[in-house]
């Protein structure tokens, strides 16, 4: 058969010079990948993983849905589902034919998308002189000369197609990740805003606000990477710009020791405190049991307290001691905890972040004493997934206090006795 002939369409349109340099340009580069790929197998491809891979890549072929349609037809009439590029591979059907397995697309809508997979390089147009796509053949009935389409081309691509395929995957991946992280942002900078507002902490709130509504919308599910990544980005520095100034907020309240005047202040501004005091209580039951694991030593914790109590009224637990049994407490400061001022402040961001309310936060350090109901806290952060209700918890350690039933001094000893334990997993 003679792969060299019959390469321009047949019909009366004109060729010009840039068909004639594409085509030379084309069954060069076939030639040569023939040429090396006939002593490996790199030649070989499953015409429907290439179909898969090139559905991917289309944009990257300047292919619309269609012309897919088209090659998927096309496919359809290669009898092999392996093609092997270092020969010709040849169909031939007729228009109706290839009419019916493209859900009755017409002619002229097949010629255009036949166009444009020659101008993609994936297939080889091998007109007869007559311009129909026939086989002949010799007097054996071997097929010796075919007319048709090649799709050797599209099998010596499958390597390059494959790896267009992969790269818009990965694109995809990313604008995936990209589309997450900048809905996770406007969530939590517009949660971070309305605690800032319900406090009435200082700040410009209404600023941030702003800058927040014009990067708000809808996230495009097919958006570019550049414009997810810009907002993304903007997102980031609104984001640093309310935590640094809700966290300045919380400091200067912390240092000037007006840290239960401020809970005080805005006590006022949580509707209904009853029923969230009626809600807590129902939890209370259960999280007494978690309450009751921090206090095992029930008779060493009441004598600690009422001692301490009489002394100073609250218990004595060094700042050292309890970052190191509550660790994750100053992950909350932003330059970590060096003193009781960032210790506190931590402890009042972290009460906020458990939704622990100003009504339960009063009602413990009126009992407990500021200082030990922030220690309690940063106890709980520590077992923050084991309780359901951190603020009926809190309720339930401050009537243990009232009762002396419940020391601070004993749930840091438990906390320390189970980092001995995860430090030591032999140890009984």
């Amino acid at each position: 058969m003679n792969e060299g002939i019959a390469t321009t369409p047949f019909g009366g349109g004109s060729i010009d010079a840039r068909q004639i340099l594409r085509r030379n340009q084309v069954f060069k580069e076939q030639t040569r990948r023939r040429v090396e790929a006939s002593s490996t197998t790199a030649a070989s491809a499953d015409k429907w993983r290439i179909l898969r891979d090139l559905t991917e890549a289309k944009a990257a072929y300047d292919l619309s849905d269609r012309s897919i349609a088209v090659l998927e037809a096309l496919l359809s009439f290669h009898p092999e589902r392996q093609l092997d590029g270092s020969k010709p591979l040849i169909v031939f059907p007729s228009n109706q034919q290839l009419s019916l397995r493209t859900r009755g697309m017409s002619p002229a809508t097949i010629r255009r998308h036949l166009a444009a997979l020659v101008a993609a390089g994936l297939i080889f147009r091998r007109d007869s002189p007559n311009g129909k796509r026939y086989c002949r053949r010799d007097a054996n009935g071997a097929p010796q000369d075919m007319f048709g389409f090649d799709l050797a081309p599209l099998a010596l691509t499958a390597e390059t197609i494959a790896a267009e395929a992969e790269t818009v995957r990965a694109e995809e991946r990313g604008r995936q990740a990209l589309r997450s992280e900048v809905t996770l942002h406007l969530r939590d900078i517009a949660k971070l805003l309305q605690a800032a507002l319900n406090e009435k902490r200082a700040g410009d709130w209404e600023g941030f606000e702003a800058r927040l509504q014009a990067l708000s919308g809808r996230v495009a599910r097919h958006a570019c990477l550049a414009d997810l990544t810009e907002r993304r980005n903007r997102l980031l520095r609104l984001r640093a710009d309310v935590e640094k100034t809700y966290l300045e907020a919380l400091s200067s309240c912390v240092s000037s020791n007006e840290m239960s005047a401020c809970v005080h202040q805005f006590e006022h501004h949580i509707q209904n405190p009853e029923s969230d005091q009626t809600h807590e209580s129902a939890l209370e039951r259960k999280e007494d049991v978690y309450a009751a694991k921090d206090t095992e030593d029930t008779g060493q914790a009441r004598a600690e307290h009422r001692t301490q109590t009489e002394t100073s009224g609250q218990e004595t637990v060094s700042l050292p001691r309890i970052l190191n049994a509550c660790p994750q407490i100053a992950d909350y400061s932003r330059n970590g905890i060096r003193n009781w001022s960032d210790f506190l402040g931590a402890v009042a961001l972290v009460r906020t972040m458990l939704k622990i309310s100003p009504t339960a936060w009063n009602a413990a350090s009126a009992v407990m004493g500021e200082a030990q109901a922030a220690i309690a806290i940063a106890a709980m952060l520590e077992r923050a997934e084991h309780i359901r209700s951190p603020g009926s918890y809190l309720r339930a350690l401050a009537r243990k206090t009232g009762t002396g039933r419940f020391a601070g001094l004993a749930m840091m000893r438990a906390l320390e006795r189970q980092r001995e334990g995860r430090d030591h997993p032999g140890s009984v």
